[in-house]
């Protein structure tokens, strides 16, 4: 299976759209073990890696796969693995060596329903785990959440790109709605990987130094100065790299905030609901670290109120209401347990909104 007509369209699950944009983005080492509702991303690099000289590997472990992306990014490869919510907690010490070591990958989350092993349901809830580091350390990696196929695809070119930019690992948060859904995808031929210069990789030490790839540091103090230069790197993204989406937020009264699938419903609610007494808009961050807590505060200066709209019992939105920081009313809507919001549980939210404000003014006057 080839997908690599110009300007075709393709018929793909989010999963298969995923997968092949990172072998067309030039990733050549794939490391993943199977687990519900990504599987079809590993069956994808089986297929694809070998047709364009790469190696995909289901491995071990997810312990196993993430260690292996480890000594592939020290090489100066382009090199991903993917896996779903307890996979991802697995890969957590190997993010943290990832981003200690500072190694470009893309790592992707297909997320479901937890604590625990849950179930195979759509689900937001790693949202913590992925934007305040998941691991242990200071450190960030930057987190892509598409909200279409297409956007699996584009994005995750993107992913690459920003992870050689800054020697930092990308992950893709989608989740099972997204990963096994299918939609018309096309491929951007006109994609050339920006392709920083690893002058840092281990490649061999012929007629150079040695490079030298770690994240120990022994010495008083080398540990310190690393981490400000971390932090540095970290402040340089959130001042060039911040993504989101506004739709009808210029005159809304009630902005909706919602990122992924979430997004998709709040959309649709739009679309459905445009004859409402009360101006809606939607904020879709794209970016979820880093946030675009700027653009979130300057609405809140002039919106009523903010819903933030999660499948979890709440994650987001405290970022949401540090945006904000008491500007406005932030109020919540979220599903747990495999749960999706419904434009009429949106608009029932809406309602009681409302209402609340309303009988606040009745009482003033």
């Amino acid at each position: 299976m080839t997908l690599t007509e110009k300007n075709k369209k393709y018929l793909l699950t989010g999963n298969e759209a995923c997968a092949e944009a990172a072998i067309q983005a030039g990733c050549r080492f794939y490391y993943g073990y199977p687990i519900t509702p990504q599987n079809e991303i590993l069956t994808h690099m089986t297929i694809r890696m070998p047709q364009v000289g790469g190696t995909s590997i289901q491995v071990e472990s997810e312990l196993a796969a993430i260690n292996m992306v480890y000594g592939s990014a020290a090489a100066g490869a382009r090199t991903m693995t993917s896996s779903s919510s307890p996979g991802i907690s697995l890969k957590q010490e190997g993010i943290s060596y990832l981003a200690g070591s500072e190694l470009p990958c893309v790592i992707v989350n297909i997320q479901r329903g937890g604590p625990g092993l849950g179930d195979i349901s759509p689900s937001q809830a790693d949202y913590f785990q992925a934007v305040k580091g998941g691991g242990h350390g200071d450190y960030h990696t930057i987190v892509l959440a598409p909200s279409s196929v297409q956007e699996m695809a584009d994005l995750v070119f993107d992913a690459f790109d920003l992870a050689d930019c800054y020697r930092n690992p990308v992950m893709i948060l989608a989740d099972a709605q997204l990963g096994q859904m299918m939609e018309p995808v096309v491929f951007n031929k006109k994609y050339k990987p920006v392709l920083s210069k690893k002058d840092w990789a281990l490649t061999g030490a012929d007629g150079r130094e040695r490079n030298i790839v770690k994240s120990f540091y022994s010495v008083k103090g080398e540990l310190e100065e690393f981490n400000a230069k971390l932090q540095k790197k970290y402040r340089q993204i959130k001042a060039e790299e911040v993504r989101y989406e506004e739709t009808n937020t210029e005159d809304a009264d009630i902005v909706l905030v919602a990122y992924g699938t979430s997004a998709r419903i709040c959309k649709e609610f739009l679309n459905k609901n445009q004859s409402l007494n009360v101006k809606v808009g939607l904020i879709r961050p794209i970016t979820l670290w880093p946030f675009p807590s700027d653009v979130i505060q300057k609405i809140s200066e002039r919106a009523q109120a903010i819903l933030t709209v999660e499948m979890s019992a709440g994650q987001m939105v405290e970022d949401v209401r540090l945006s904000v920081s008491g500007r406005c009313p932030v109020h919540f809507y979220g599903r747990t347990g495999g749960g999706i919001p419904t434009p009429k549980e949106i608009l029932k939210k809406i309602s009681e909104i409302v209402s609340v404000k309303e009988k606040a003014a009745c009482t003033t006057e």
